[in-house]
């Protein structure tokens, strides 16, 4: 049987992620079909790669040597691909502030790697501009709407919360999470994290004052109408003379994601998401 690109995506997903079950998800395949495409590739080259559990997935020397092989095969054709087709831009979707120096050293990262170009196209509604394809991959920090979409979390960030200068709150070195609950919360509906499941069920705010934005979200905690809690990166990018953020204790974090719609993954997009996560600490890029 002769080794195929199916073969060898399918390979990298389930030794970068460790997981069959993980692989299959990213691949949107079966987990059994999975499984086939692995054991053809094992038995055509005759030698064992991964070592299988009912709990885990290892490989072997054999294994990690080819991976290593593998990933830069799949790298060079990905790009002879995108550059055939003429693909030379790539536009990442986001809602508000992004981590910083993370985006910018990820982006140039990219750019320098693949010759293509980055454009960063500011939406509030990202499900809708995945759909559109006004972008081609977008960094959320919510859950979108579409369940077509394909979600890989890069890292978590601590969650602050924010409170008007002129409140009496904004005296105090920091805020529990749970005593935060017990004031008016803003919720950004549209692209915000935050939400009244995030606290314990007894505890959840009983009033909250939606908006649609991040501008109308920090407008309305600079006027004193609730609280609000936002990721650590916008306390230092997105800083407002009516706010003050404190570090906020027993705050779940708050994950930054790549997501994109598997029917319009590009080799660049694919690139991209390895170079972000190489950017973010361990974790396994789409195949």
């Amino acid at each position: 049987m002769d080794v195929e690109l199916r073969h060898l995506r399918a390979f990298a997903a389930v030794a970068k992620d460790r997981s069959f079950t993980a692989a299959s998800k990213r691949l949107l395949i079966t987990q059994p079909a999975l499984s086939r495409t692995v054991q053809q590739l094992e038995a055509s080259l005759g030698v064992r790669l991964l070592e299988r559990t009912s709990r885990t997935v290892t490989l072997t020397a054999a294994g990690q040597e080819f991976l290593t092989r593998v990933a830069a095969i799949l790298r060079d054709v990905d790009l002879a691909i995108a550059e055939a087709r003429g693909e030379r831009e790539l536009c990442i979707g986001f809602s508000w502030v992004l981590p910083d120096p993370w985006a910018a050293d990820t982006i140039a990262a990219f750019e320098a790697e693949t010759g293509a170009t980055a454009h960063l196209v500011r939406r509030d509604d990202l499900a809708d501009a995945l759909a559109r394809g006004e972008v081609d991959v977008a960094l959320v920090r919510h859950a979108l709407a579409d369940a077509e979409v394909v979600v890989l979390t890069l890292f978590e960030e601590p969650r602050y919360a924010a409170v008007s200068s002129r409140s009496p709150l904004a005296a105090l070195g920091e805020i529990d999470w749970r005593d935060l609950g017990e004031h008016p919360v803003v919720i950004n509906t549209a692209s915000g994290n935050t939400r009244p499941e995030l606290w314990p069920a007894d505890q959840r705010p009983e009033r909250v004052i939606e908006c649609g934005n991040y501008d109308e979200w920090i407008a309305l905690i600079a006027a004193d109408r609730g609280v609000g809690a936002t990721p650590r990166s916008a306390t230092r990018t997105y800083a407002h003379a009516g706010v003050v953020f404190l570090p906020a204790p027993g705050a779940p974090p708050v994950p930054l994601s790549l997501a994109w719609l598997p029917r319009r993954a590009t080799p660049l997009l694919r690139r991209f998401a390895e170079v972000a996560l190489a950017h973010s600490g361990p974790a396994s890029p789409p195949a």
